[in-house]
């Protein structure tokens, strides 16, 4: 097994990212929606201590700010293409591909070779304390090595979102690393790594886990044969079950990585607590599943493509 489960988790890892990255991209401008309500300046700190504006002429009125209305994942999509055309859907897609390669392709590998190791070889299967415990190991490791793609995939898919004068427009993966790494230091490639590895921990666990569970309970009941819509319904629930535990740390891992730092300026957060109480405060406890629509929409293709991939370079490679 080995080497081998590692080229197939990284094989169906790839196609599943690239083929799911614009739902990825609008999940993340819609978790960064509010945000500025979460850290506000200190023009709009000084505004809630203006006198009554009754006395002010309605011009001066005009100029109260308001937040953005809530737009859901149909409207960021087509605002997307209206403003940057169809292809700024794919911006970061060079870092999506990096991040599946080093993340993705460790944690199904070792998940892959845990499972091996654990499975009761009488009977063939695995109890689901294991498997869960697999995909914990599995997902915080690959999360460590992967962190620096995830920073980079992070920063270039919410660039647009920012006025022209403050993107930073990384030309790639590459250059977002380099940038980052000269201008922040070489830690900041690993900012928001807990949340990253919290966030791996519960996506592997919860999708690789219950992917097995599900398919097993499916053979077993004799509900499906082992074939295509098996596997489709196997992942799909596994795709569900992996966002509903994944969106809050989703959320707050955005957020903290797309923080811009300048020297001389304290940063929006101290942390992953701190970012979660200042969104919380702002915006309610419903803000941890901004973006959840997207979430499951993107995570239940890519986990059914990525399953379903796995399926098939599992048969095409399985006399090497």
């Amino acid at each position: 097994m080995g080497v081998k489960g590692f080229v197939e988790g990284g094989i169906a890892s790839i196609i599943a990212g690239c083929s799911t990255h614009p739902l990825d991209l609008i999940k993340v401008r819609m978790q960064l929606q509010g945000e500025a309500a979460a850290t506000p300046t200190p023009q709009a700190a000084a505004q809630k201590l203006r006198p009554s504006l009754a006395f002010h002429p309605p011009a001066a009125a005009q100029n109260i700010h308001v937040p953005p209305p809530r737009v859901g994942l149909l409207s960021v999509g087509l605002r997307i293409i209206q403003q940057d055309g169809p292809k700024a859907l794919f911006s970061g897609v060079s870092a999506t591909v990096l991040r599946q390669t080093l993340y993705s392709t460790t944690r199904m590998g070792l998940y892959d070779i845990l499972k091996t190791k654990w499975t009761d070889p009488n009977t063939n299967n695995m109890p689901l304390t294991r498997k869960i415990g697999a995909g914990l190991i599995a997902g915080g490791i690959g999360a460590a090595v992967g962190n620096p793609a995830d920073v980079a995939m992070v920063r270039m898919q919410a660039d647009g979102r920012l006025p022209a004068a403050q993107r930073r427009n990384y030309k790639s993966v590459v250059d977002a690393i380099s940038q980052m790494t000269k201008n922040e230091g070489i830690t900041s490639l690993w900012r928001g790594s807990s949340l990253t590895v919290n966030r791996a921990m519960l996506v592997t666990a919860s999708q690789l886990a219950s992917y097995d569970q599900f398919k097993e309970t499916i053979l077993e009941k004799k509900l499906m044969k082992d074939g295509l819509g098996t596997h489709v319904t196997a992942s799909f629930a596994a795709g569900f079950v992996a966002s509903v535990m994944s969106n809050p740390v989703d959320v707050i891992k955005t957020r903290v990585m797309n923080m811009k730092v300048e020297p001389g300026v304290p940063p929006p957060y101290t942390g992953a607590i701190d970012c979660a109480m200042k969104t919380i405060k702002a915006e309610g406890p419903m803000a941890l599943y901004k973006g959840f629509i997207p979430t499951i929409s993107r995570q239940g293709p890519f986990t059914i493509v990525l399953f379903v991939t796995l399926e098939q370079v599992r048969k095409l490679l399985k006399d090497f």
